[in-house]
């Protein structure tokens, strides 16, 4: 995957939206079961920030892409270090992230979901999903907040790429 052309933003948004949908709408069904009114507004963000969080780091951790991702034709690998821009994964391979980057990467996305229901932090949480989404535009390599502090791009998949799970 060395040399593997940059995700596009829009690629990385329709990716984004497939596993919210995939996440999101399950747990809010089963949320809206068990509570309603008030409790549910309160219930619903942390609830859907764990499963997200989970959901992600397993499939980064293991495969390096989501559902989501699968779908947009993208995958996230690891940078070189020394400044070297051009992604590869931790074998030169463009494989899976490891355990502890991956729990990183989607931490730094999910856990403001969590925040929602705290009014200043909810406020936060919705200026930090403009900033993040900003820093992609921000220099060459297209890199959100979570993709600089885990050390990762997401970079774009060959379509001839037929590897299972």
């Amino acid at each position: 995957m060395a040399g593997a052309p940059l995700a596009e933003p829009g690629q990385r948004l329709l990716a984004r939206v497939v596993d919210t949908l995939i996440v999101g709408l399950p747990v809010i069904i089963v949320v809206r079961a068990l509570a309603s009114g008030p409790a549910l507004d309160v219930i619903a963000p942390p609830a859907v920030a764990g499963c997200m969080l989970l959901y992600e780091s397993i499939q980064l951790a293991l495969w390096g892409r989501t559902l989501g991702k699968r779908f947009a034709g993208i995958e996230v690998v690891v940078t070189l270090p020394a400044g070297d821009e051009r992604p590869t994964g931790e074998a030169g391979g463009g494989g899976p992230l490891g355990v502890p980057r991956a729990v990183l990467r989607a931490a730094v996305y999910s856990l403001p979901i969590a925040a929602r229901p705290i009014p200043v932090l909810g406020l936060l949480a919705g200026i930090f999903w403009v900033a993040n989404a900003g820093l992609l535009f921000e220099g060459d390599s297209r890199q959100a907040l979570h993709d600089r502090l885990a050390g990762t791009v997401v970079v774009k998949r060959p379509p001839t790429d037929s590897s299972a799970f």
